[in-house]
């Protein structure tokens, strides 16, 4: 099994919307939406380790926008809002160079934990509180960890044989094995047939996803993990996407925590959805995701399931590497 196969099975484990549409929307940008037995879904929206310090290098870059006054509603797919859009190329070309800048932190020991905390917003949530979890999983994927009722549980986790191993320590080994060359990752990601192939409309018979849309979204996926990710690849992925056709970077976008950043995202037409992965302006480190409805979604011919407007959204809030379970950053 190579390290997309793995990839299907990792997701976070952020409850899902209430609907099966979005629930394959969102299968689109983060592949597949099972946990896996809790082990593979803590590592799929985090954040790579190496990720720290600040880079005040890209303050005049996001300022270079065009505006864009759009409304959404039935048969409109625009953002319904006024939205700035940042140079896609400039923005991955600094990406790069900052990424390429960061030190390569040393490999956590087996014994260590893995922690992560992160928020997600439904859009049917009227509270507007959100659900916030927090999680440990040891490096060598033996144990994970959470607290229940106010009191932190520790669980074993059985070994997974060989390949299927998906700790946290061996994701970091599988990203090693990626390619640093911006064109040869995205040969990769975009032909590899160990992926998830999506269909391109929901209920299309033998439609496939493009391979422009599965890089997007694999190289989505790998932004968004928590294993220590090399510099250079972590470069060579940002580069990646400047070379897919359609990608666009938008300025403001806020993930679920209100945060504001750079949201990636790929133009397609005929979608109801827009997919955005944020980055932090400056050190370009993940924020969250953000799924934008850009008109109304109908189940059947009269019930309406989302308005045009309507967001999901996530948050990651601290992640890194601590001594024992229970442990905060």
């Amino acid at each position: 099994m190579d390290d997309l196969t793995a990839l299907r099975e990792l997701r976070a484990d952020a409850p899902e919307p209430g609907a099966e549409r979005l629930a394959a929307t969102r299968a689109r940008l983060v592949a597949g939406t099972d946990r896996a037995a809790n082990r593979r879904g803590f590592l799929s929206l985090g954040r790579p380790m190496v990720l720290a310090g600040a880079f005040g290098l890209v303050a005049a870059l996001v300022l270079t926008f065009v505006q864009i006054d759009r409304t959404g509603g039935i048969g409109d797919t625009s953002p319904p809002k006024a939205a700035r859009y940042a140079s896609a190329s400039e923005v991955f070309a600094q990406a790069a160079l900052v990424a390429e800048a960061r030190s390569t932190d040393a490999s956590p020991r087996p014994d260590q934990w893995q922690y992560r905390k992160s928020l997600v917003r439904q859009p049917n949530d009227d509270s507007g509180a959100g659900d916030t979890t927090e999680e440990w999983i040891r490096y060598d994927g033996k144990q994970t960890a959470g607290y229940d009722d106010g009191r932190l549980r520790i669980s074993d986790l059985p070994p997974d044989p060989g390949d299927d191993d998906l700790s946290p320590q061996r994701y970091a080994e599988k990203l090693r094995e990626l390619p640093t060359d911006p064109d040869k990752l995205l040969a990769h990601v975009r032909g590899d047939r160990h992926w998830i192939d999506l269909p391109v409309e929901e209920g299309a018979t033998g439609a496939r996803e493009d391979p422009d849309a599965r890089a997007f979204r694999v190289i989505s996926v790998y932004l968004g993990q928590q294993a220590i990710m090399p510099p250079k690849l972590e470069a060579a992925m940002y580069r990646a996407l400047g070379k897919i056709p359609g990608v666009g970077v938008e300025v403001d976008v806020e993930d679920a925590a209100g945060r504001k950043g750079l949201g990636v995202f790929r133009e397609a037409g005929g979608l109801d959805t827009r997919e955005y992965l944020i980055l932090e302006p400056e050190t370009f480190r993940y924020l969250g995701m953000r799924v934008l409805w850009l008109r109304d979604e109908m189940s059947g011919s009269s019930d309406l399931m989302f308005r045009a407007g309507s967001v999901y959204s996530t948050a990651e809030l601290a992640s890194g590497i601590v001594e024992k379970a229970g442990q905060r950053r």
